[in-house]
C-alpha cells in the first residue's frame, strides 16, 4: 500500500491532482475540500490509499489520516465502493459522517449523490460499531483557521476546480461577508460556501 506521496504539486483539476515525486508523476483522486490545500508548484504531503483492480491501479488522497481511515471503513458497508466513499467524503467531513450513522441520520446521508433511503439503512446498519461517535465536540475534527489562511486555500481550490480567478475572488469575499467577523470555520465548510454562491 501507498501509504502518501510527498513531492512538488505538478497538477490541480476538478477532481484530482498530479504529484511529482522524484520525478514520476502520481495522479490522485482528491475530494474539493483536499484540492482546497493543494497549490501547483508547492511541496506537499497527501495521505493516500491506493485501490486495486483488474483493470487499473487507482490513488485517492486525503486532508489528513483520519479522512483516509474513514473512507477506507466506508468500503466495508456493501455497495460502497471508493468513488461513492470518495462522494460521502466530498458531502460530509468524517466528523460528520459518523455522527450521521451514529445518530441514524438519513436525510443526511441522502444528501450524498449515489445514496438513497435504503442505501442509507444498510450503511447505518454496517457501520455504526465500526465508526463510531464523533471525534470531539466540534463539527469538524479540523481545527479552525485565520481568516489569510482561509482565503488562500478556498480561492486555490475554486481555481483548481476550474472557476475564474476573478470567480473565486468574488467567491471569498461573499463568504468573508458572510461570516460577520464570528470564529471562521474550517477551509472545507468555507470552500463548500463559496461553491453555492457560483452556483447561484
Amino acid at each position: 500500500m501507498i501509504a502518501f506521496v510527498s513531492g512538488r504539486v505538478a497538477a490541480a483539476g476538478p477532481d484530482g491532482a498530479v504529484v511529482d515525486v522524484g520525478g514520476v508523476g502520481f495522479a490522485v483522486q482528491c475530494t474539493p475540500a483536499t484540492l482546497a490545500g493543494l497549490r501547483v508548484g508547492d511541496q506537499a504531503q497527501v495521505p493516500t490509499s491506493l485501490v486495486v483492480r483488474e483493470d487499473s491501479l487507482t490513488l485517492f488522497g486525503f486532508a489528513d489520516e483520519d479522512e483516509r481511515s474513514v473512507f477506507e471503513l466506508l468500503q466495508t458497508a456493501s455497495g460502497v465502493g471508493p468513488r461513492l466513499a470518495l462522494a460521502m467524503l466530498a458531502v460530509h467531513t468524517p466528523n460528520a459522517l459518523r455522527r450521521a450513522v451514529s445518530t441514524e441520520d438519513l436525510t443526511a446521508l441522502t444528501k450524498v449523490p449515489g445514496i438513497g433511503k435504503k442505501g442509507a439503512q444498510r450503511i447505518v446498519l454496517e457501520l455504526r460499531d465500526r465508526l463510531g461517535g464523533p471525534i470531539g465536540d466540534a463539527d469538524d475534527v479540523r481545527a479552525p483557521v485565520r481568516t489569510e489562511v482561509w482565503r488562500d486555500q478556498v480561492q486555490a481550490g475554486l481555481i483548481n476546480l476550474g472557476w475564474s480567478a476573478r470567480d473565486a475572488d468574488a467567491a471569498v469575499d461573499a463568504v468573508a461577508a458572510d461570516l460577520d467577523g464570528g470564529e471562521t470555520p474550517p477551509v472545507p465548510a468555507l470552500l463548500k460556501a463559496a461553491l453555492k454562491k457560483l452556483s447561484r
